[in-house]
């Protein structure tokens, strides 16, 4: 790992990746409570690890996700999406204000599409650097 993504994913913990990553933990709890949803569970403990530490990583969609994960992405958009996205969403306006929470800021607004719709989706090492894709 780059000193510099090692050093951003420090103030990404300490400025939001920590509380949104709780949120994520808890939509994967709610989801795991009912056998069902359990799909849904793995993906929100999958996506909080990313969310806990994302510079150097990325989301990639995997190839073999068809129409099962299509059909889970509206019914997780229904019932976890939208409040993930809005705390994402509420979360970069106050990183906004400062200048060092702009970057944050930008890259919280940049994962709120993985927010609406993981399934699908896996994180792997990004070869890029700071955030990108």
């Amino acid at each position: 790992m780059k000193v510099i993504d090692f050093v951003l994913n420090v103030l990404w913990l300490l400025f939001c990746g920590l509380w949104m990553a709780i949120g994520y933990a808890v939509a994967g709890i709610v989801c795991c409570i009912l056998i069902v949803t359990i799909p849904f569970g793995v993906a929100s403990f999958r996506l909080a690890g990313y969310i806990l530490w994302p510079f150097g990583r990325t989301t990639v969609e995997k190839p073999g996700a068809g129409a099962p994960s299509c059909v889970g992405n509206v019914i997780w958009l229904v019932f976890a999406g939208w409040w993930l996205a809005i705390g994402h969403l509420v979360t970069s306006i106050p990183l906004f204000l400062s200048i060092i929470g702009i970057p944050f800021g930008w890259a919280n607004l940049k994962m709120i599409p993985i927010s609406l719709m993981p399934l699908g989706r896996e994180v792997v090492p990004s070869d890029q650097g700071f955030g990108g894709r």
